[in-house]
């Protein structure tokens, strides 16, 4: 490190940005490491130059976060990690567990950027950024190979998905506030899983928000999320971009036409989105002014379903930072329900486990102000030997289990599909 600035070179970018940044994920340089799409820039982060974990029994708000990141000892930083769903919770007021670690944040030893045109390289020492700069330009023309193994994997409900969601339409139609609840099941994978692979491969056949490939903290993960959670820009400007109502897409032009146009009439998708924008503008007015809606119920193709769409934006108030707009509107009420604070223990007692990165984030933050979440859907995940998918569906009172089932399925077949085994 020279004083307190990253070591930089760029180079010419000459493959595809998806395998370069893959081909660096494989090369075993980088541990741990968070690859992020967002856009047309993609980021590496490798190795750590400082972390941050936030447990349970030190939550109060997030402003433990802000110090950490005031401390930096290097100049134009950028922050990668993730937050847990169970984050959301217990900023709530929902009942900790002390062990839990909810929040996950690195300021990595050196990464790859690259922009679509060419490749920055940051690092903290000559010799590692000479090493990346040498393993850039050696793996410019090859591609990675990926293991002719396709998973087999039923996406079918082996427990009591649908039971679950009768449950939840008993309370629904109840005495009591809940106008919405998402509920999501698991799905074992039985094999080792080639990770970097299985994300080349659901990469080139969905169309996500953002993307991203980790190894932190213990969890291994890789996704396509379909939305993003927060969006702040360094004037303080704040995106959300909530999806709500869902439709198979077919791969047949006509069949998707029919079930977008089913979709944008049905009633209970309409009303599902309709309250999920309405509780968006609600979090996002506790720390904004000057909000608005564009794209309202406009349709989004994501990989091999079809959404509900719309966005909405506003300017943080003098006084607030961009993990005021990230607490504000975490975890994304398109992953929780309405209200959230009815909706955390219905989910924890239907679900009988903690949902732990899935319907949390994973996110990048800058030292210009910036900020960009991730909602963690569309993702396969690694922890403790265990492997699995998960998926859910919005329930509310118009719900129909069978329906809700099918939804999750057409939802896990934009990961499940691709799946890669490790040769």
């Amino acid at each position: 490190m020279t004083g307190n600035s990253y070591l930089e070179t760029s180079l010419p970018l000459e493959e595809e940005p998806l395998l370069l940044m893959a081909r660096m994920v494989r090369s075993g340089l980088f541990q741990p490491y968070v690859l992020y799409e967002n856009g047309t820039e993609w980021s590496l982060a490798g190795g750590i130059l400082t972390s941050f974990q936030l447990k349970s029994q030190e939550l109060r708000d997030l402003s433990s976060v802000e110090a950490w990141l005031a401390r930096m000892p290097v100049t134009d930083w950028r922050a990668y990690g993730w937050a847990t769903f169970e984050l959301g919770a217990v900023l709530a007021g929902a009942k900790p567990n002390p062990e839990d670690t909810l929040l996950h944040l690195i300021v990595p030893a050196e990464e790859v950027r690259t922009d679509g045109t060419e490749i920055l390289l940051r690092s903290l020492s000559p010799e590692r950024l000479g090493l990346l700069v040498d393993r850039v330009r050696s793996g410019g023309t090859r591609t990675l190979a990926e293991p002719a193994e396709r998973i087999p994997l039923s996406l079918e409900d082996t427990g009591n998905y649908r039971a679950a969601v009768a449950a939840a339409l008993v309370e629904l139609r109840g005495d009591n506030p809940l106008e919405k609840v998402i509920l999501s099941r698991q799905v074992p994978v039985p094999m080792t899983v080639d990770l970097a692979a299985s994300y080349v491969a659901g990469r080139r056949a969905n169309t996500p928000s953002r993307s991203f490939l980790l190894d932190l903290g213990g969890i291994q993960a890789a996704g396509f999320s379909p939305e993003t959670v927060a969006e702040v820009s360094p004037d303080g400007q704040v995106t959300t971009r909530p999806l709500a109502g869902t439709r198979a897409r077919t791969g047949t032009t006509a069949e998707d036409m029919r079930l977008r146009n089913e979709l944008s009439g049905d009633p209970k998708e309409v009303y599902e989105h309709a309250i999920s924008v309405r509780y968006t503008m609600r979090e996002l007015g506790e720390v904004c002014d000057d909000m608005g809606i564009s794209e309202y119920m406009s349709v989004l193709d994501r990989g091999t379903v079809q959404h509900l769409a719309s966005t909405i934006t506003g300017r943080l108030r003098p006084g607030f930072g961009p993990w005021d707009a990230f607490t504000a509107l975490f975890p994304s009420v398109t992953a929780t329900g309405i209200p959230k604070a009815a909706a955390f223990p219905l989910i924890r007692s239907l679900e009988e486990k903690p949902r732990g990165l899935y319907a949390g984030a994973v996110l990048t933050c800058d030292a210009d102000g910036t900020l960009d979440a991730a909602l963690v859907l569309r993702s396969i995940f690694r922890l403790g030997g265990r492997c699995w998918l998960q998926a859910g569906a919005g329930v509310v009172s118009q719900s129909q289990p069978e329906r809700e089932h099918e939804e999750t399925c057409e939802k896990l077949r934009s990961v499940g599909h691709h799946l890669r085994a490790v040769p």
